[in-house]
Formats: structure tokens, sequence, C-alpha cells
């Protein structure tokens, strides 16, 4: 850790340098302006120098470098005119040699070296080879750097490249890259040697120290990849054999991953691709240390790529087997470094697999190959409790999801459902919704029933508890939008042949009849409206023609709904069986299947006197009965007559006066049904509307007894409306003077002193009676039908009617 009074030590350091510098820049810039040479070599390797100084850090050293960079700048502007100093290039070559100081006289030699080259007097090669060997006398790792930095940044433009002023006479593409490759070695070397420079217990300060000049080492790689002589050939055989090879033996984590990275960053993709196995043969090789993960996902990533924008080279990934080497690549790093964690292996897998579905979206068995890998890596836990390493899987299966939309094609996967069995149960639930919204956004259709299996496998841990944590502990919204989820993805399995929508239907019975009771409020409904739109198709078809052989008939799918509807008697959902019960009823109507029919009758009938218990519940209940029977047109006399008298009994029974008269006379539309021959029944028509006002008159009275005052007429001015439209349908047992006396009786209760004003029931009797003047006025056959009936000067709370 360094201090606060260290740092102010080196500022000052850092101070007194610049301060030396400039003093003897100002001397040497005078005797640059006189000519003198001798002057300016004494002022320059003076201030020179100063570079000398170890007290600096590295982010110092730079500041202090740079300074006296800008300061050789002009130096080697003044070498370059040899009529101002009057020395030939070559004098002044051997001249600087002669400085005082060592890490002086390189840099003068480099600057000089500089002018040399320029000026085409001596090979190219032979200067830059001289160079190089030369500061190998500078050791201390920073100023060596520094000193070759120097070298590099001002022979880039000076190398013996293709078509460059300085190729040829003997001077050619492998003389620059050997130079570079060269200082390159030499700098790595350096720059590992730095983290020596300390005590162990600087050890984190030194690497931060070295990291920021990784640059300076990063830049001969630059320069070798701008080289335009550096073909394809030249890079596969010499430049990234001999990069390598200095990478791996270096033997530095830092160094190894920052120079990998180089690499793959500055050289072009096409030259990857075809080196491929070479780049990859080195990754086993790097230190235990090295983020290697890191170091092919960039690799892929940039391959990937490269593949987008190149479609052209799409090919070229097949031919040089680009998959199978990353693949094979990523098992021997994995391999070679046992310790690494299991969240750095799944990384490597989802980059595979992000690599394989944007370059071979068509190669599913690649896809399946790299869940395969994941499934081996993950063999010897049964499930994962990194919570990282659960993320990564969870990228890992979501990735197929996002390039095929239809689920179908990841259904093919066989590796895909083993992967998601090292899930938890948490994260097993999540991956499912993720599944099931995925098929909903991109309204895709499963329509084989091993598709389906497969489906449900992958979906479990919403359709079934997967641990033992029990569904009452979850929250009871989170649990609902849950199930709901597995509601709407059941709509979305369908197959156009009946029999295997039928093997469907059986493959989704099966998987969530296990799922527990609290779960079959949310899954049968759907289920079994699945199975009753299979029906009303064989209904259609005639399906059931062709006998017991036929796999799906609705003998068969009416049987399957029983069983299915029986699973929620252990819920308990009697209200919701019920319903369903009475659906299937319906159906069974429209197949013609009599017998059916009525067993699901029966059944909705039993679940009414042993399960409906709520007052409420039993008024929804027989309302919904009797409009279902009132449908029925499959039933024959004796059965029809068990079914109404017992929905008639029901209705009479209800708890509240109210209700009671609702239901009954609901009950006589089901011995008037227009549509059908036979079922014109007017007096049992009578019969319950006359037992509707007995009990209207009834709760009138208890009203009075209970509270003082009858209420208001609601329910007479109901019964009087059922009376029209019985009397407008031409039942001869309704008769006007029965509607007469009914209206007098409504007039005479709400003339009462008992009856409570309600404004709601004199608007509902003024309308009627205004119906009746309308249908008097109207004239014709219906005019005819209502002429005998009186109407009177009426007011009532807040209206008034005259006839």
């Amino acid at each position: 850790m360094v201090t606060t009074e260290g740092m102010e030590e080196e500022e000052k350091w850092l101070a007194e340098g610049i301060a030396a510098i400039q003093h003897n820049a100002f001397y040497m810039s005078r005797a640059l302006d006189s000519d003198n040479l001798r002057e300016a070599l004494k002022y320059s390797a003076l201030l020179l120098s100063e570079l000398r100084t170890s007290k600096l850090s590295p982010h110092k050293y730079y500041d202090l470098y740079m300074r006296a960079f800008d300061e050789l700048r002009k130096l080697e502007m003044f070498f370059r005119e040899e009529d101002r100093h009057g020395c030939s290039v070559i004098d002044l070559y051997e001249l600087v040699q002669h400085a005082g100081n060592i890490l002086p006289r390189l840099y003068l030699l480099c600057t000089v070296g500089s002018v040399y080259i320029k000026s085409k007097e001596a090979p190219a090669k032979d200067i830059l080879k001289d160079l190089v060997e030369m500061c190998r006398g500078i050791q201390h790792p920073t100023r060596g750097l520094f000193l070759r930095s120097y070298l590099a940044q001002i022979s880039r433009d000076k190398l013996p490249d293709l078509g460059s002023e300085y190729e040829g006479e003997g001077d050619t593409v492998m003389d620059a890259v050997d130079f570079v490759l060269q200082n390159f070695t030499e700098m790595n070397k350096l720059w590992v040697r730095m983290q020596h420079n300390g005590p162990v217990r600087l050890k984190e300060k030194l690497e931060k120290e070295r990291s920021e000049l990784r640059d300076l080492v990063g830049k001969n790689l630059h320069v070798l990849s701008q080289i335009e002589g550096v073909d394809l050939e030249m890079y596969k055989d010499v430049v990234l054999p001999r990069v390598l090879e200095q990478v791996v033996n270096c033997k530095d984590e830092i160094a190894q991953y920052y120079l990998m990275d180089c690499i793959i960053q500055v050289f072009p993709d096409e030259y990857h691709l075809q080196t491929l196995e070479t780049l990859l043969g080195a990754c086993p090789q790097l230190q235990p240390a090295v983020d290697v993960k890191t170091v092919l996902s960039r690799l892929m990533e940039r391959l990937s790529n490269y593949a987008d924008s190149s479609p052209e080279v799409l090919p070229d990934f097949l031919q040089v087997e680009a998959f199978a080497k990353l693949s094979s690549a990523i098992g021997k790093v994995i391999e070679a470094q046992v310790d690494m964690p299991v969240v750095g292996a799944i990384s490597l897998f989802v980059s595979l697999l992000t690599f394989t579905l944007r370059v071979h979206p068509d190669r599913l068995d690649y896809v399946d190959q790299v869940l395969g890998a994941c499934v081996k890596k993950l063999s010897s836990k049964a499930k994962l409790e990194d919570s990282k390493a659960t993320k990564q899987v969870v990228t890992l299966l979501s990735a197929p999801l996002e390039k095929y939309t239809d689920i179908v094609t990841v259904l093919t996967l066989s590796n895909y459902p083993r992967v998601m069995d090292h899930l938890d149960a948490g994260t097993n639930k999540i991956m499912a919704t993720i599944i099931i919204e995925s098929i909903m956004k991109n309204d895709t259709c499963v329509s084989t029933a091993d598709k389906v299996e497969v489906l449900f496998e992958l979906i479990k841990g919403l359709i079934k508890d997967l641990d033992e944590t029990a569904t009452d502990e979850l929250d009871e919204e989170d649990f609902k939008e849950e199930q709901n989820s597995v509601a709407r993805l059941l709509h979305m399995l369908y197959n156009d042949e009946p029999e295997e929508m039928l093997k469907i239907i059986c493959t989704v019975r099966k998987h969530i009849m296990a799922g527990g009771p609290n779960r079959l409020t949310f899954t049968v409904p759907p289920l079994a409206f699945s199975a009753l739109k299979l029906v009303r198709r064989l209904q259609v078809q005639d399906g059931d023609m062709a006998g017991e052989e036929v796999p799906a008939t609705p003998k068969k799918i009416f049987q399957l709904l029983n069983e299915i509807i029986e699973a929620l008697s252990s819920v308990p959902a009697s209200e919701l069986a019920l319903r369903l019960y009475l659906q299937c009823a319906e159906a069974a109507n429209d197949c013609e299947l009599e017998p059916i029919a009525y067993e699901f009758f029966t059944q909705a009938f039993v679940l009414y006197e042993e399960e409906v218990a709520d007052s409420k519940a039993q008024v929804t209940a027989i309302h919904l009965i009797i409009g279902t029977l009132q449908k029925m047109t499959v039933f024959g006399v004796e059965n029809r007559d068990t079914l109404t008298h017992k929905a008639t009994g029901y209705s009479a029974k209800l708890l509240k006066k109210p209700d009671q008269c609702r239901a009954v006379y609901a009950c006589s539309h089901l011995f008037w049904v227009d549509d059908q021959d036979g079922i014109k029944d007017g007096e049992r028509v009578l019969l319950c509307l006359k037992r509707s006002l007995r009990i209207a008159n009834a709760a009138q009275q208890q009203a009075n007894v209970t509270r003082g005052s009858s209420g208001p007429v609601t329910l007479f001015v109901e019964i009087l409306n059922k009376y029209l439209y019985f009397f407008e349908k031409g039942n001869p047992q309704v008769t006007p003077a029965a509607i007469q006396s009914l209206i007098e009786l409504i007039k005479t209760e709400m003339q009462s002193d008992a009856t409570t004003p309600d404004t709601a029931s004199d608007a509902f009797f003024s309308s009627t009676l205004r119906y009746i003047q309308f249908q008097k006025q109207k004239g014709g056959l219906m005019g005819e039908k209502y002429s005998p009936i009186k109407l009177f000067s009426f007011t009532c709370f807040d209206c008034t009617f005259s006839s």
C-alpha cells in the first residue's frame, strides 16, 4: 500500500527530473541553433541521463520519458541536416556510441539509427539488427521497456515492408518481421521480470504497475499486423508460431492473458480462421490462473462477427472444421485446468453455443453436442448450488429458444432436458416459464404426442413439485400465475388428426394428474375443453361410425373426460366440476349420445346434492343446470321428465324465497321449447308460474313479518314478464284473464301501505305496462291477442303511467 508521504516524495522526484530535462533541453536547443554538434550531444546525453532513475513508478516514469521523447524528436531533425553539423551519418552513428552512460548512448544510437536507415547508406536490416542487439545492454525492466518502445516507435515507418522505399537490395519483409519479433520477445521478457522488482507484500501494486505498461509490449504485435508483406502463409508459418512460443514460454499469467487477447484483436479474422488449430493449441498450455474462458469467448465472438459480416466465408468455417476444433480446445482447457470452477466451464459452453447458433444455425447436432458436453461436466453434481453457474445454465438453455422461434426445434435436442435436470426447483420453474413464454410469444403449435411428452418433461417444474416444498408454502399469486401460464400452454397443443390429438390429450392428462390437487383447478378446464373441441370435430366427421377399432371416438373421449373431471373431487372443486359436467352433457347431446348425456347430468346433480353447500353457489348451479337442460334435445320423455323433476324440486328448496321464486319460474322454460316438437306442455308451464307466484307472495308476507313492510314488487313484475313471454308464444294455458289478474295484483300491492317504495321496481312495472300498450296499439294478430287486457292510469313513486 502506497502512503501519502511516498506519493509526495515520488512527485518531488518527478518534478526534479522534469526540471533537469528542461534545463538540459534549453542548452541543447541553444547548441542546435548554433549548429554545435558536440554541445548538442553533450546536453542531450545529460538530458537522457534523467531516464536512468529507479525512484519512479512506471506511470510517473512514462511522464518523464515523454518529456525526453519530445526533445529527441528535435535532435533527430537536426541529425538529418548534415550540412548543419558537418558530420556524415556513418560518422555520427559511430560518434554517439562514445556517450558516457549506456542508457543515453542507446537512445542517441536509436535516434541516429533512424536517420541512418532513412539515408539508405546501409541496408535497413543491418542497422535494425544492430540496434535491437545493442538494446540488450539495458536489462532494467522499466528502463529497458521504454528504450525498446522508443526503438519500435522510430523504426515502424522504416521497416523493409512490401512496397516500401526500404525494400530491396537484400532487405525483405522477413527482415522486418524478424526485427519486430525479436524486439517483442525482449520486451516481453523485461515486462515479465518486472514482477520480481519488489517484495512479495507489494505484489498487488507491482501487478497494477505492470498492467499499466502492457500496451508498450502489445504495440509490437500491432506493428506486425500492419506489415503489408505478412500474408496468411507467413503469419501461419512464422509470425504466429513465434509469438505463441513466447507467450507459452513466459509462464506469466498477466502476460499470457494480455498477449492472447492482443493476438485475437489485432490480426485479421481470416488469419484466425485458417490458423485456428495452432491458436487453440496454445490455450491448454497457459497457466491455470489465466482467464482462458474470456480469451476463447472473445475469439469465438470475433469469428461469429466475421461470419455475420461476410456470409460468403461460411463454407470456410466448415472446411476448417471450426466447430470441432473449438469444441475440442474447450474440452482440453477444462481438462487441463482441474481447478476451474463450474461457472467457468459453463460460460465456455455458452460462448461455444452462441458461436454455433450464429455460424451454424442449421446444425442441430452441433447444438446438441454442446449441451451434451455441459451435461458431462455437470454429471458429478446432482443439482447446481452455485448461483452464478445456475445463471449461466439459464443463459445456455435460453439461447436456442431465442434463436429458434419454433419450440418444436428445441424439443428435438436430446440433451436439453438433461441439462435442465441439474437445475434446482426454483430455477427449473424460471426456465419452464421462459419456455412457455417463448411458445406463446411465437404462437407455436406443438402437434405430436412425442413432442408434448418432451415439452412436459421440460416444464415439469411448473406441473409438479420437484422438492419437498409444498405448494401451500408458495406465494399464492405467484402460484396462480404459474398455473395460468400452464393452462394457456394447453391451448397450444393441437393436431388436425383426431388420433394424434387424442394421444396428446392422454399425454397431457398423465402429467397434470401427477401434479397434485392444488393445480387441477387450473389445468383440468383447458384440458377438458381441448377434449370437447376434439368431440366437436369428430361429430362433424361422424367419427363414431367406424366402431370400437377407431382410436378416437366421442364415446372414448367422454369416458376420458369423466375420469378427468372426477379428479377435481380431490381438490375439492365441486362448482367447477359441475360446470364441466354440464359442458360435457351439452356436447354429448350434440353427438346424440343420450346415455352419456344423462350420465353427465346425473353426476352434476350428485355434486349439487352432496358438495354444493353455499346458498349463492346453489343459486348459480341450479340456473346453470336449468339453462343446459333447456337446450338438450337428445333425451326421451322418461329421462327428460326425471331430470326436469329434479331441477324443479331443487329450485323450490333453495334457501331464500326470492331465489326459489326465480329458479321455479326459470324451470317453466323446460316445458316449452320453441325449436323442438313435443315439448310444449302449457299446463306444466302454468304450474311453474303459479308456484313462483305463491313463493313470491310468501316472500312478501315474510318480509312484512320480519321488517314491518312487504318490500318491493320486483318478483311479481318478473313473473308478469314470464306470463307475457309464454302468452306471445301461444301457450293456451296463459290467458288474458290471468295476465289481467296479475296486473291487478301488482297494482294492489304497490298501492298498499305495507309496500316499500322502490324506484327500480316502479320503473320496471311501468315499462312492462307500456310494452303491453304498445302491443295493443300495433294491431294485427298480436294486437288482437292483447286487446282483452285492460290497462289503467297508474301513479307510483317517481313515475306515472296512463292507459
